[in-house]
């Protein structure tokens, strides 16, 4: 796996909330699209670049997140607005999404721009357009995944057999994490309905602590915060996915861009990705602050901001990172294709890092690697 490049990051301590968003929603998960720009707006002379002084070449960009702690990069950047001001006039229009494919069908309908988003919605959305919709053109985190079980029905990792456990949606990257795991201990589960030696229960992250909390499921593998507000519920963490990972880096969320988008406003990407890597920078040197900020922008969202006991473990589960680290996506297709989800993918092209390493190369960072799935 690509090590070089990955900003580290152990996320520490407390709560605080502000701000807001045009869209309320659940501090676990939300959905809809939010505001769609106009598709005659004008995409010129919009704004001015902070290094140069020249102006941009789009009014506004729209950006999709999740409210997941997985999307810390966002979360931060919207929050503090580190995006924005490299923007320096350029607006951002924030979308939260539920659920990778809705975002993927945004991206594709053209009313989104730049999404952070899982590898499966990625690799999914790329194959079915056949490489004409997206680009990832930047990596944002690493780990924050974990099995949590019921400990009065489930003790070892063996008892999972007969139970019920949730993941967020079929086919997602959660999903088929999981159902690569139950193939490697030799157990058989349909992929279309989940039934099997284990049942697979597809569960929306919003809708998992309360089907836990009435015993419809044993357990679930599931992002942060759902993991650890399951453990506050009285849940036991008995795998974190990170363990089964070489240098223990896996990725959970890119950053993907519409190749139009990519091709008409590069220089709005490029001032993005500044914004995204000024980020993470700023991630790893406050962490304190960094949650805050995170818990803020939930608390603007949906109402409340999350307990200290269930953000301080998930945030310190969760590595902020620059590096898209795409020999673990390589190996998370190959999943997909062994569950029988996707036929064997041509993902060459899938990546285009040239402006992330610009931006890096900028800023005295290492570049980082497409792992030979970068576009010709």
């Amino acid at each position: 796996m690509p090590a070089t490049g990955t900003t580290r990051n152990t996320l520490r301590r407390s709560v605080v909330a502000a701000a807001a968003l045009p869209l309320l929603i659940g501090a676990l998960a939300s959905c809809g699209y939010g505001s769609e720009a106009k598709k005659d707006e004008p995409k010129a002379d919009a704004a001015a670049s902070a290094d140069t002084g020249k102006k941009l070449s789009a009014p506004e960009v729209r950006i999709g997140y999740f409210p997941n702690l997985t999307h810390a990069t966002a979360l931060v950047g919207l929050q503090e607005g580190l995006i924005e001001k490299e923007l320096n006039g350029t607006k951002i229009k924030p979308q939260s999404f539920n659920a990778g494919p809705s975002e993927i069908e945004a991206l594709n309908g053209g009313s989104l721009d730049i999404g952070f988003i899982g590898p499966s919605p990625s690799i999914n959305g790329y194959v079915k357009s056949k490489g004409t919709n997206l680009r990832i053109i930047s990596g944002s985190a690493s780990g924050g995944v974990k099995l949590v079980v019921n400990p009065d029905k489930i003790k070892t990792l063996d008892d999972l057999k007969g139970k019920k456990i949730a993941t967020p949606q079929k086919g997602n990257t959660q999903d088929v994490a999981f159902l690569n795991w139950i193939s490697e201990k030799g157990w058989k589960v349909d992929p279309e309905s989940g039934k099997g030696d284990v049942s697979v229960v597809r569960t929306d992250n919003k809708v998992t602590p309360d089907a836990f909390k009435q015993g419809s499921i044993d357990g679930a593998w599931v992002p942060e915060p759902t993991a650890s507000k399951l453990v506050s519920d009285g849940g036991t963490v008995l795998l974190d996915e990170t363990d089964l990972w070489p240098d223990k880096k896996f990725v959970i969320t890119n950053i993907i861009v519409s190749q139009k988008f990519l091709k008409e406003h590069p220089d709005v990407v490029e001032a993005v990705l500044k914004g995204t890597v000024k980020t993470n920078e700023w991630i790893n040197a406050n962490p304190d602050k960094a949650k805050e900020s995170a818990n803020a922008r939930l608390a603007a969202e949906g109402g409340k901001p999350l307990e200290a006991k269930v953000i301080d473990p998930a945030w310190k589960s969760i590595l902020v990172t620059d590096d898209p680290l795409a020999s673990t996506l390589k190996t998370e297709s190959e999943w997909a294709v062994k569950a029988k989800l996707i036929e064997q993918p041509e993902l060459t092209g899938i990546y285009d890092l040239t402006l992330l390493n610009k931006v890096l190369k900028a800023a005295g960072k290492p570049e980082v690697s497409d792992a030979g799935l970068g576009a010709k």
